[in-house]
């Protein structure tokens, strides 16, 4: 009998210690669009121990079978690249649990504990409890300070939290959210969730660089011209117009995603491929970041907001008349920034970062430009200056994959050139589905593998580098909006990259 490559293959992959999985906001949007969908897919994928169990936690009224239907609802309409099973769901919905309570209620902990007691007893879950904090950022102190009040934050097996960005909304605010978690939980028991870093195309990074010896002699300053980050996307603020005036791009995704990013491309080689080993590399290319002064904020970062335009026959509103938005908001909806790295590999080679709302398309990718051949063999050639160098492009979404842009002769006489792509993508070379970013750090999280979370000392660097430029906007008045909906930001973004001879590769 011919083994199955799909028994295989799960044999392979990392399964979860018996544990609960206890959500605080298990009635909002990120339970139910992501966290219950990747459970889902843990199950069917056969990823999930037999002692494991789920107990919700929200203001809203609900038994158990209630909870059990919504969040049914839920997984079958936000379930990803795959097709929902009644028969599965009966079986893994015997898992799931609730109990309803205000989170300021000191009843509710007891009950709590009762429940996670119960859950034990009918699961064997080892009584290891993850905290998931699904909840808004500003209700973290409670839980956290309860939890510990409560003396659920320990217990005879293993206790951790998993909290979601934002990390604070500044500097000062990170560290504050640190001294009250580092009451309750030490450091190795703090996940702290960036669902970037669980992307596959950002873990392959490192197998990229470190697995191939024919990159990683390149990655440094003297191949290196500049690298660009980008992460675009075509939609609007999506009713979350309200939410999102409080954040702004660069606190969105600048300080957490995109900085994540590029301590991933940037890190030096780690001694080992170990949790903390890998966080130490990038911990350490945070710090090495050029932390910018106020006076050089206005020549290394550009803001921008998208106004009103009209796309494909329909008009599409500005973020100023967005639902809930302030008629005269000064959130930027765009963020772009030129950073620099002070270390031996990198010193002179600017890291170019953008993001933003409203662009012509929803992309994140990472573009690393090469040094043009420093002799012009072929100076006939009719190619523009920009096409002339190489181009690595690593794209994370939506096509996740890589591309090499290099020269090659045109068939016929004479030495004319075009440039080609060397291309690889994931899902036409594996044939697999790749597992969703909060299945990975999940499955991560219950078995206590840090290497993909955020530590506090990176958190700070990065919280550090932004923090002068959160300064320098808070006190100008900008003229919004300054770009319209469906271009790829304001003309200030392109003089940023003029500057240093460069400019924006456009997906």
């Amino acid at each position: 009998m011919r083994a199955n490559p799909l028994d295989d293959r799960l044999r392979l992959q990392r399964r979860t210690p018996p544990c609960t999985l206890l959500i605080f906001g298990a009635n909002g949007d990120l339970t139910r669009r992501k966290l219950l969908p990747a459970l889902y897919r843990l199950a069917a994928e056969r990823r999930l121990a037999s002692g494991f169990a789920v107990l919700g936690n929200s203001r809203t009224p609900m038994s158990d079978d209630e909870f059990r239907e919504r969040m049914r609802d839920s997984v079958a309409r936000y379930l990803e690249d795959a097709d929902f099973d009644p028969t599965l769901w009966q079986e893994f919905a015997r898992s799931l649990f609730y109990e309803p309570g205000d989170l300021a209620d000191v009843s509710l902990y007891g009950r709590l504990a009762a429940r996670l007691e119960e859950i034990d007893r009918t699961f064997r879950t080892a009584r290891n409890v993850l905290f998931y904090l699904a909840t808004a950022p500003s209700l973290y102190a409670e839980v956290v300070s309860r939890l510990a009040a409560s003396g659920l934050n320990a217990g005879r097996g293993w206790r951790r939290a998993v909290i979601e960005k934002p990390f604070g909304r500044d500097l000062a605010e990170a560290r504050e959210l640190a001294r009250l978690l580092h009451r309750a939980f030490p450091e190795e028991a703090i996940f702290r969730i960036d669902h970037y870093l669980g992307k596959e195309t950002v873990q392959n990074i490192l197998a990229f660089r470190f697995a191939n010896g024919i990159f990683e002699p390149l990655w440094n300053r003297r191949y290196v011209d500049h690298v660009q980050i980008t992460a675009a996307e075509s939609i609007g603020v999506e009713g979350r117009g309200a939410f999102y005036q409080e954040v702004g791009a660069l606190r969105d995704m600048i300080q957490n995603h995109l900085l994540q990013v590029m301590a991933t491309v940037a890190m030096e080689p780690p001694a080992a491929f170990e949790p903390e080993a890998v966080r130490d590399e990038r911990a350490k290319l945070l710090r090495s970041i050029r932390i910018p002064e106020e006076r050089e904020v206005p020549s290394i970062a550009v803001a921008g907001q998208y106004g009103p335009a009209r796309i494909g026959g329909e008009d599409v509103p500005g973020f100023r008349q967005e639902r809930g938005v302030d008629p005269e908001s000064q959130t930027e909806t765009y963020a772009a920034l030129a950073l620099f790295v002070e270390n031996w590999r990198w010193a002179g080679v600017p890291f170019y970062l953008r993001t933003g709302k409203r662009l012509p398309r929803r992309v994140t990718d990472i573009a690393i430009q090469f040094h043009a051949a420093p002799h012009a063999l072929f100076p006939e050639t009719s190619l523009a200056p920009a096409m002339r160098p190489n181009l690595l492009i690593i794209r994370i979404q939506p096509e996740e994959g890589i591309s090499l842009r290099f020269l090659a002769k045109l068939p016929g006489s004479g030495m004319r050139l075009r440039p080609v792509l060397m291309d690889f993508d994931y899902g036409a070379s594996f044939g697999l589905r790749a597992p969703t970013a909060y299945q990975t750090l999940l499955v991560d999280a219950m078995a206590g593998d840090a290497t993909l979370f955020t530590r506090q000392d990176m958190v700070e660097a990065s919280w550090a580098v932004v923090q002068p430029v959160l300064d320098v906007w808070s006190a100008t008045r900008f003229d919004f909006p300054n770009y319209a909906a469906g271009t790829w930001g304001p003309p200030e973004a392109d003089a940023l990259l003029a500057r240093r001879g460069h400019r924006w590769r456009n997906p």
